[in-house]
């Protein structure tokens, strides 16, 4: 009996010390938020209850109140969006998972009642994997660095997400602007459309000559509808990216235009010094790359044998009399028919991928920044050539028309087609602006180490 005992007593102890290896969710949300600070600015929160879910709420109506900001954006998505949500509830899944796989199967107890005439059998046996008990400490080292994993897989998920926010808030402010520029080559194509149809009827102007002003109207109008939608679909994907419903949706305004250029870009030099170890995606490699090797250690023994040992304690009752039996069972599985070899190659197989993958990424690293602050530096140049040389040139251009115009030195066709060409220009530095914002987003997550493309 006192065997018995002993051994339940040390499968509750071992049990025991795997719970104190618990992580929770609210410590792994605050060093996300830690970790990330500069994309949620402390805003990752899992909403649990009804409190959590009414001041989520609240934050979101008070932010649409207004016109929202690339940043107010961020915020209401990490508050209001069920994406958001659903990835925080994942991840408290895979962090539990983690924790369960650093605790040892609970111990089966199985009770024997046998009656054989007057003699009635009594027998008791307690079972647990040996084996289990044996790689516990290192199914706690597996179950650390799995948790380790999930904690950079969060991080790195939450970094994506902000910066798919930020991507479609910049393609949104950039096609509403666009639109209303748009617009005004649409109305100037109209009006010099009807000018030319007025003369023609009049005699001054040819067939050719009105078709031309015609087909430029023509081409304007297609224009206008081709950016209405550019902008009704912006605006749709950054609603989705937010999580709005219909009535948030109907309350959401954005800003009449991006924002300015910053007076100088960013230093290569300091881009290029955040190509080391504290980069997401190298985080999560190395991560990977733990949870390998300690799960080829881990696994190893298994494929060659596997072992339940059990303490047994048995009453009998027999001719008025009581006799106690104690003692113990191995269950043994024998290797016949699987040694275990296909296991172990695909244990190494992984572990190897693994070396690999993270070989990969420590390489690609300062070469994906390369890539990125080109892009980056590439876009700010043009767009600050656009608003210091092509621009304000347009805008001279356009002036000096006028006063053409108004000495009876060109006509009213020549003025309108100037002014068409000098909101085209405007227009094509809109576009400008915004390819500079979404790769200034795609260069900040590229920073911490999750590339994207834009």
């Amino acid at each position: 009996m006192m065997r018995f005992l002993t051994l339940g007593a040390v499968s509750a102890a071992a049990l025991l010390l795997t719970g104190c290896a618990s992580v929770g969710m609210d410590e792994v949300l605050k060093e996300a938020n830690a970790s990330t600070s500069q994309f949620t600015d402390g805003g990752l929160e899992l909403g649990r209850t009804d409190q959590q879910r009414a001041a989520r709420e609240a934050l979101t109506d008070d932010l649409l109140s207004r016109p929202l900001s690339q940043g107010d954006a961020v915020r209401v998505a990490l508050a209001n969006s069920p994406a958001v949500q659903a990835l925080l509830a994942q991840s408290w899944a895979d962090l539990a998972a983690a924790d369960q796989s650093g605790r040892l199967p609970n111990p089966i107890f199985k009770f024997e009642h046998l009656r054989l005439g007057d003699e009635l059998e009594l027998g008791r046996l307690l079972s647990f994997g040996l084996v289990d008990l044996i790689l516990l400490p290192q199914r706690m080292a597996l179950s650390r660095s799995q948790v380790g994993q999930v904690k950079v897989q969060l991080a790195s998920t939450v970094v994506d997400q902000v910066t798919q926010v930020r991507l479609a808030w910049v393609r949104a402010v950039a096609a509403q602007q666009s639109l209303q520029y748009a617009v005004q080559v649409n109305d100037a194509a109209q009006a010099s459309a009807e000018l030319a149809r007025r003369m023609q009827q009049v005699g001054n102007f040819s067939k050719l000559q009105r078709a031309r002003q015609q087909v430029f109207y023509a081409d304007a109008t297609t224009q206008l509808a081709s950016a209405q939608h550019v902008t009704a679909a912006a605006r749709e994907d950054l609603v989705r990216m937010l999580g709005l419903d219909d009535a948030q949706a109907a309350k959401l305004t954005l800003p009449a235009r991006l924002p300015d250029l910053p007076r100088a870009p960013r230093e290569a030099s300091e881009v290029a010094g955040a190509a080391n170890d504290q980069r997401l995606d190298v985080q999560l490699a190395r991560a990977q790359l733990d949870v390998a090797g300690k799960s080829q250690g881990l696994n190893l023994l298994p494929t060659f044998i596997d072992i339940e040992a059990g303490a047994r304690h048995d009453t009998l009752f027999a001719n008025g009399g009581r006799a106690n039996r104690n003692g113990y069972e191995l269950d043994i599985r024998l290797p016949l028919f699987d040694w275990g070899t296909a296991q172990r190659d695909a244990m190494n197989a992984k572990a190897l991928a693994a070396v690999h993958r993270y070989d990969a990424t420590v390489r690609g690293a300062a070469s994906q920044l390369r890539e990125g602050y080109s892009a980056y530096r590439t876009a700010y140049d043009i767009a600050r050539h656009y608003r210091d040389e092509i621009v304000p040139l347009r805008q001279t251009m356009a002036e000096e028309n006028m006063l053409r115009y108004n000495g009876m030195l060109i006509g009213v066709f020549e003025l309108l087609a100037e002014t068409r060409d000098q909101i085209t220009s405007v227009m094509a530095a809109i576009n400008a602006q915004q390819q500079f914002w979404l790769a200034d987003a795609a260069l900040a997550a590229s920073v911490i180490g999750k590339p994207t493309s834009h």
